[in-house]
């Protein structure tokens, strides 16, 4: 599966919702545990039900097993700073409505890596790509 799917499959299982259980604490106005039924499990801060606030997200199960999201939420999904952790790539920086959004570092497995601005969850404006060895493109 390519990276930009799972990308897209990481926005999906961070924003959605779905049946969930509160397994510890408060999960309407305050810190708890909730495992979704997707097999995400959230340990963080709530508000009216929803992550809100600081929180780390990790998907335990299946194909995305291991996948995160540790960071800031607002109204259920990633907003503020952030880091992303997916199977290739690792990405730290700001997040919008679930997205990438802003200035951000992402870091691939093949040992290239971009930093520069985001929008909507795609590299935007001016960046820098280093290639694995070591060449780079700067520019828009």
């Amino acid at each position: 599966m390519s990276t930009i799917f799972k990308v897209l499959i990481f926005i999906l299982i961070f924003t959605t919702n779905v049946l969930a259980n509160c397994i510890d604490g408060d999960c309407e106005n305050g810190h708890g545990t909730m495992i979704l039924e997707n097999g995400l499990k959230y340990v963080g801060e709530f508000k009216d039900g929803k992550r809100h606030g600081q929180g780390t997200a990790t998907y335990i199960k299946g194909e995305f097993k291991g996948t995160s999201y540790i960071g800031t939420y607002k109204n259920d999904k990633p907003h503020g700073q952030g880091t992303m952790i997916l199977e290739r790539l690792k990405y730290v920086g700001e997040f919008k409505d679930g997205k990438r959004h802003g200035q951000g570092t992402a870091t691939f497995v093949n040992g290239g890596n971009y930093v520069g601005g985001w929008k909507d969850g795609k590299a935007s404006g001016q960046g820098i790509y280093t290639f694995a060895g070591g060449n780079n493109y700067v520019g828009e």
